[in-house]
């Protein structure tokens, strides 16, 4: 009966059923569409500013939030008692973490850190048009090391793995795999990361008044503690 309804509403919208699935089975495998990644999610963007609402209907009947980014174009699923920037909290929250994703510990400094580089970088006028921020490896290496007095991984597939993890996420973007083998290259910070690590989580790691020791006691008390962002 449900799918009787649903293929109602997609006729009145001109969307095939099958177009639809396909829209939300990205959704839900992926997390996360951004129209400027690929001609595919260019296409299912689009899709969905068509059956906003028959999307966000069916997704709250399983208890998941979505937030439509659309200065950015983009759009991310939060699953239940997820902390949404923007979105009241749940009143109930889940036994466990659900289908949350629990981030390395390593993967937790390097995206905090990204969130404080793209800070800066606001501050400094120093985002592109479509909210984008270049950062060399170098200058995130040696953030991790003032900020954490950690290192990033030393071992090129490593670090390879952390990084194709957080463009999987679209929380980064790079020119080339190659170029990860090396240590002169260039990230591009998505404004996604805003999304993912609000304001107010930046502000209670990296307060103004504090020391660098305890801004770096913050961080890593954080990177150790937290299994979702």
């Amino acid at each position: 009966m449900l799918e009787d309804l649903i293929k109602q509403e997609l006729a009145k919208l001109n969307i095939a059923y099958n177009d639809f699935s396909e829209l939300l089975c990205r959704l839900l495998d992926y997390g996360v569409i951004n129209r400027d990644e690929s001609g595919i999610e260019a296409q299912l963007y689009d899709r969905y500013l068509v059956c906003a609402e028959l999307v966000e209907e069916y997704l709250n009947v399983i208890g998941l939030r979505l937030m439509h980014d659309a200065q950015f174009m983009s759009l991310r699923v939060f699953p239940p008692s997820a902390e949404v920037p923007g979105l009241i909290d749940d009143i109930h929250r889940p036994f466990n973490g659900g289908m949350r994703y629990r981030p390395s510990q390593q993967e937790v400094a390097i995206i905090l850190i990204l969130r404080v580089e793209y800070e800066k970088a606001l501050r400094e006028g120093l985002v592109d048009d479509k909210g984008c921020v270049m950062l060399a490896f170098e200058a995130l290496s040696m953030a991790m090391s003032n900020l954490l007095k950690r290192p990033l991984p030393e071992n090129a597939s490593e670090r390879m793995a952390i990084f194709k993890r957080l463009r999987q996420l679209r929380l980064i973007q790079f020119a080339n795999e190659e170029a990860l083998a090396g240590n002169e290259y260039w990230l591009s910070i998505q404004p996604a990361i805003v999304n993912f690590v609000s304001s107010e989580a930046l502000d209670a790691l990296y307060p103004s008044t504090e020391s660098d020791v305890e801004k770096s006691n913050n961080i890593n008390r954080e990177a150790e503690n937290s299994d979702v962002l």
